[in-house]
């Protein structure tokens, strides 16, 4: 479950769903192990379910009991329950990194101490890695209003575009 910089990963349905749309979802096995949360497994299983054929996808489930912080905060900030449990789990690993493309997921977990990526995260660092060249990469993200569901402001789209097309 560690990558090459010995990243814990956990996931929300959001980057599964929205990289297999995309034809990326083996972007997610540069990482050696993705943990997801049962609810989020089932999430995925009803929208995509062919994503979690991705062998190193493995479901998971918190094993401690749950901050009241988070309750707190998943309240406050209307978690699904896949969100909710994805940041749960998340919280047990204090080094680990949360995918999630929604913003009151990326909130919540902010406002907990838990680093957070997204699916732009995921195709931006393809470009660093070397698993995409810039121009795939470009493509992809030009493609993902029409080839996604995956729902951005085009100002921030435009904006992640430039610095992709700008990178060394």
């Amino acid at each position: 479950m560690t990558d090459r910089l010995g990243l814990v990963v956990f996931c929300d349905a959001g980057p599964v769903i929205h990289l297999d749309e995309l034809g990326c979802i083996d972007l997610l096995s540069s990482f050696s192990r993705v943990l997801v949360p049962v609810a989020v497994w089932q999430e995925v299983q009803r929208h995509r379910p062919k994503a979690l054929a991705l062998p190193c996808l493995e479901r998971t489930s918190a094993t401690k009991p749950e901050p009241p912080e988070l309750e707190a905060v998943a309240v406050a900030l209307s978690l699904h329950t896949g969100e909710w449990e994805a940041i749960r789990v998340a919280l047990e690993h204090p080094a680990s990194v949360l995918l999630t493309d929604d913003t009151a997921a990326r909130l919540a977990a902010g406002n907990l101490g838990i680093r957070v990526h997204g699916t732009i995260g995921v195709l931006v660092r393809a470009v660093r890695q070397g698993l995409r060249t810039k121009s795939a990469v470009l493509e992809i993200l030009r493609s993902i209003p029409t080839s996604s569901t995956l729902h951005l402001k085009r100002s921030l789209l435009d904006a992640v575009i430039q610095q992709v097309h700008d990178h060394q």
